[in-house]
């Protein structure tokens, strides 16, 4: 839930609230907490008096209107508002030289999705998370923060105004893998497709190149202009009965697949 008035974020939940205490505690104005999580949070309380922050003991009703949710664990920190930069050439660059796998996401459905998403980027060492300017849904929202399970201190998440613009400069300097499901290629193909590619790549053999899966919509998947910018289509295979993975499932394996090349 975010607060306009304080232009803070609440984020919820134990595992969220304690990656955020342990990565970024700065980022923490103000901790509501019941009494019997004082213990596991007395680190991230004694780092607020010394900020002269306050925290508050609260019951679960006080803590299920702070947050807007009835999943708040006990604790709730109330956090700046975060912001979602824009992808600058500095953040392409970075991917590229240091051989990171990321996600291109375009008009992927709601912010249970992205925390989904974000938890598993974490799991798997994909540091980065690209998102449209002009998906409406996926926020960094008290819902995806709470679903990542503290996921969202470890991915710098990122928006792009053209996706398909985006992944056609970005094709120059990392493999762009677009998620589709009448491709002809498979996930499993993913380490001779990833070995073709990377020859092609500037800096060729010298470290692992930069990786980016693109997804897109559950229903309608990605528009032609991204697939045709993707330096290749991948499918997951499956029985057929039913049409396609939820999208965060998709992500989690194309990112297990690509993390154990």
């Amino acid at each position: 839930m975010l607060n306009k008035l304080t232009d803070e974020l609440a984020v919820c939940g134990c595992n969220a609230v304690a990656a955020v205490g342990e990565y970024h505690p700065e980022a923490i104005n103000r901790l509501f907490l019941r009494e019997d999580r004082l213990k596991s949070f007395a680190k991230v309380c004694k780092g607020l008096a010394e900020r002269k922050r306050p925290y508050k003991i609260c019951e679960d009703e006080e803590l299920e209107k702070i947050s807007k949710s009835s999943h708040h664990q006990g604790v709730v920190a109330m956090i700046a508002a975060p912001e979602t930069a824009p992808l600058g050439r500095e953040d392409l660059d970075a991917w590229a030289d240091k051989g990171k796998t990321g996600l291109i996401l375009h008009s992927v459905g709601n912010d249970h999705n992205l925390g989904a998403i974000a938890r598993s980027a974490a799991f798997f060492d994909a540091p980065y998370i690209v998102i449209s300017e002009g998906d409406s849904e996926a926020r960094l929202s008290t819902s995806a923060y709470r679903i990542a399970e503290g996921g969202m201190e470890h991915v710098a998440v990122r928006s792009v105004r053209n996706t398909a613009a985006f992944i056609k400069e970005a094709s120059q300097k990392i493999i762009t893998i677009g998620t589709e499901g009448r491709a002809r290629q498979r996930i499993r193909d993913l380490p001779n497709i990833i070995k073709e590619l990377s020859a092609k790549l500037p800096g060729a053999g010298k470290t692992r190149p930069g990786i980016a899966i693109v997804l897109g919509n559950e229903e309608t998947g990605l528009p032609k202009d991204v697939k045709d910018a993707c330096s290749c289509l991948v499918r997951i295979p499956g029985t057929g009965i039913m049409e396609s993975l939820n999208v965060a499932q998709a992500a989690t394996l194309f990112l297990q697949e690509i993390f154990e090349l």
